[in-house]
């Protein structure tokens, strides 16, 4: 199949699979669409079967580190590496006095101090274990916490939310878009992160900034809901949250690992699952988890759906988009507002079709050997761009679950109130970090 044909029916397949995965009706795991429309691709001819297969021969290495860093980040989990977290963010204010000052009603200053330890925890555990851990786990914890000292959940919730996007710059591991990247840059693990250092430093200044305005009001002021004041069962974590040594030196051989296993040769999901075995032998020792809770942690549905949509994507390519975008990106060059326009044009796409899409698609538009410049300045588009709308990203529209399983639903207006006060200016000053560590024109 080809001509206008073939491209309505890509655009529709790709459409289809968008809405399903936005959306999921009652819960529907997103590779419900996604196989059957790649199954599609190839039967009605719209790419051939050596060349779907030779897409999934690609993605393949970069799927199962995703799975690796989920189960990485499960087993983090039920060793305690959250709850931890969790009475460090409330501080002293987590331990015996925060009981008593909460019964007399001593609210002053705690909201502040609060976001200011969600910033730096969100920014770490994105960096270090991705973006699915810091909506996924990281996000009820901050919730309860807040609960429990009696304030608002949004200002620090949100910056989970940003966060998830915004600090996934850093190392080609905390982003599935990272990872999918990183392989056209020739980058290093080590070369990857030194460039990417400034621009993730200014992105994170902006957006603690532009947070903290949005959230002036709130940061300090008592919750009046009486949901949030209930107090929770499991947030009495009382005062002596031990330190969950071994699996954080785990974690942090496993990210050392990282960094070392390139210059080797070594694919970095080799690495994650040396760390999965190492953690996984331990809480499968003392059964704080099960390994049906380890094959669900990994999840093997949403593998398959990154695989089936790169197959659609793909299709979206050959038939045209690919030529409308390549027409785009080639003149634009490395020089400031190039890469500005770049960042710009991978935001956009990334709120229209989602940021894996875009990642797919535009880098089919750069080429075989594209600028290492305009690739990083993609990712900093799919990475802080989605913050401007809920379906940005597919983490964006999973902390939207999640906050409304915890009871305290975002708004639309509130959202899109902080995308716009962050996302132009994360963007611009991002870019121009970029262009000064790059050494482009």
């Amino acid at each position: 199949m080809s001509g206008p044909a073939a491209t309505a029916l890509a655009v529709a397949l790709l459409a289809a699979v968008l809405v399903v995965a936005v959306w999921r009706p009652r819960g529907t795991p997103e590779a419900v669409a996604a196989i059957p429309a790649a199954a599609l691709v190839v039967v009605s001819g719209l790419l051939s079967g050596p060349d779907a297969l030779a897409e999934v021969t690609r993605l393949g290495p970069t799927v199962g580190f995703l799975a690796a860093v989920l189960v990485l980040a499960h087993l983090a989990d039920v060793e305690g590496v959250f709850t931890w977290a969790g009475s460090l963010l409330r501080g002293s204010r987590g331990r015996r006095s925060s009981d008593v000052e909460c019964r007399e009603g001593d609210f002053s200053d705690a909201g502040t101090p609060l976001f200011r330890r969600v910033f730096g925890v969100a920014a770490v555990t994105t960096a270090v274990l991705s973006l699915d851990a810091t909506i996924v786990l990281l996000t009820p914890v901050v919730v309860r916490s807040a609960r429990r000292m009696r304030l608002a959940a949004a200002p620090a919730a949100f910056v989970c939310a940003h966060l998830a996007n915004s600090a996934s710059l850093l190392l080609p591991v905390s982003n599935l878009t990272n990872l999918l990247a990183v392989g056209a840059t020739g980058l290093s693990f080590v070369d990857f992160a030194a460039l990417m250092a400034l621009p993730w430093v200014v992105v994170l200044a902006v957006e603690y900034a532009g947070l903290r305005w949005v959230f002036r009001r709130d940061l300090d002021r008592p919750t009046s809901d009486d949901r949030e004041r209930q107090p929770l069962d499991e947030d009495r974590l009382d005062e002596d949250v031990p330190v969950p040594m071994f699996a954080l030196v785990v974690l942090a051989l496993t990210l050392a690992g990282f960094a070392a296993a390139a210059p080797l040769g070594i694919e970095p999901v080799w690495v994650a699952v040396a760390g999965v075995v190492v953690l996984g032998a331990r809480s499968l020792a003392t059964r704080a988890t099960t390994p049906a809770a380890v094959v669900r942690a990994a999840d093997p549905l949403f593998c398959l759906f990154v695989l089936a949509l790169g197959i659609v994507v793909a299709a979206v390519g050959v038939h045209g988009l690919g030529g409308v975008l390549g027409g785009l990106v080639a003149p634009l060059g490395t020089g400031f507002l190039g890469l500005l326009a770049v960042a710009g044009l991978a935001a956009l796409l990334a709120n229209v079709v989602n940021n894996l899409p875009a990642t797919l698609l535009l880098l089919a538009a750069f080429g075989p050997a594209p600028a290492t410049a305009t690739v990083l300045a993609m990712l900093i588009g799919v990475g802080v761009g989605p913050n401007l709308t809920y379906v940005g990203s597919l983490a964006t529209l999973l902390w939207r679950r999640v906050m409304a399983a915890e009871g305290v639903p975002p708004t639309l207006r509130r959202f899109t109130v902080a995308g716009l006060v962050t996302t132009p200016a994360a963007l611009v000053a991002g870019t121009a970090a970029l262009w000064l560590v790059s050494g482009s024109p």
